[in-house]
């Protein structure tokens, strides 16, 4: 598995917002949340599984993050396991708990769409 550097997850984990291209839709980027936990990154789409740029991720696939001014290119690699799944929805409670979306990203229909994030 490969890993952030310590700077690059320091930066994302302070970062409320960032945008994700997909390989298949380049010329659209998509705000969307993210949390660190255990020093992996990962992302949900609040739509459950009708969000395109999951859609375009689900079975795991190359994008690119843009954010402070940077791109960085990921690869998502879908989030089966029911401890990681459970990590990512305690950071998003915890990082976003004065949003009102915060417990939207924790519904049952969403849980199935975390994916990990890993450089490429």
């Amino acid at each position: 598995m490969a890993k952030f550097e310590a700077d690059t997850l320091s930066d994302l984990r302070d970062r409320k917002e960032v945008r994700i291209r997909t390989e298949k839709h380049p010329d659209s980027a998509v705000v969307i949340w993210l949390v660190v936990t255990d020093d992996e990154v990962f992302v949900r789409s609040f739509r459950g599984t009708k969000g395109r740029w999951y859609r375009d991720l689900a079975t795991g696939g190359p994008a690119t993050l843009e954010f402070a001014g940077r791109r960085l290119g990921v690869q998502a690699i879908p989030a089966n396991s029911p401890a990681a799944i459970d990590r990512a929805s305690r950071a998003y409670l915890g990082k976003y708990r004065s949003s009102s979306y915060a417990q939207a990203m924790v519904q049952p229909d969403v849980l199935p769409t975390t994916l990990r994030l890993e450089p490429r």
